[in-house]
C-alpha cells in the first residue's frame, strides 16, 4: 500500500480559491538605461493625489488607495522595490499620467560596483 504523498506547498492540501493567493503580477516593468533605473507601474483608475511614492534606505515604496463611491468599491496598492546600486535619492522623479507611474532613479555618480570577480 502506497503512502499518501505530502503536499508540495503549504497550501497544497487545502481547497482554496485559486485567486486567494497571488503568485506575482506583471503590473510593472523595470529596466536600466544609461545611468538610471526606470520603473513603470500600471495603476489605471488612480488619481495622482491617491498615490504616494517614497524612498527609504535603498527601497522605493509605492502605495495608493482609490475609493469609487459610485460603485461602492475600494482598491489599494502597495509594493516595495529594492535596488542593488546606490541611487541619487535627491534626483528621483515620478510623474503619474494615463494610468502609468514612471519612476526614474538615477544612479549616484560615485556609485562603485563592489564584489568579487568569479573566474569561469
Amino acid at each position: 500500500m502506497a503512502l499518501p504523498r505530502p503536499a508540495s506547498t503549504w497550501t497544497g492540501g487545502m481547497k482554496l480559491p485559486s485567486g486567494l493567493f497571488e503568485r506575482g503580477s506583471d503590473d510593472y516593468e523595470l529596466y536600466e538605461q544609461e545611468d538610471e533605473f526606470v520603473l513603470a507601474i500600471e495603476l489605471p483608475g488612480f488619481d495622482p493625489a491617491e498615490l504616494t511614492v517614497s524612498w527609504n534606505d535603498g527601497t522605493l515604496n509605492v502605495a495608493g488607495e482609490h475609493e469609487d463611491e459610485f460603485r461602492g468599491t475600494r482598491r489599494t496598492y502597495h509594493r516595495r522595490f529594492r535596488f542593488p546600486k546606490t541611487i541619487d535619492e535627491d534626483a528621483i522623479e515620478a510623474e503619474y499620467r494615463n494610468g502609468i507611474l514612471p519612476v526614474r532613479l538615477p544612479m549616484a555618480v560615485d556609485a562603485a560596483m563592489t564584489g568579487t570577480e568569479i573566474e569561469s
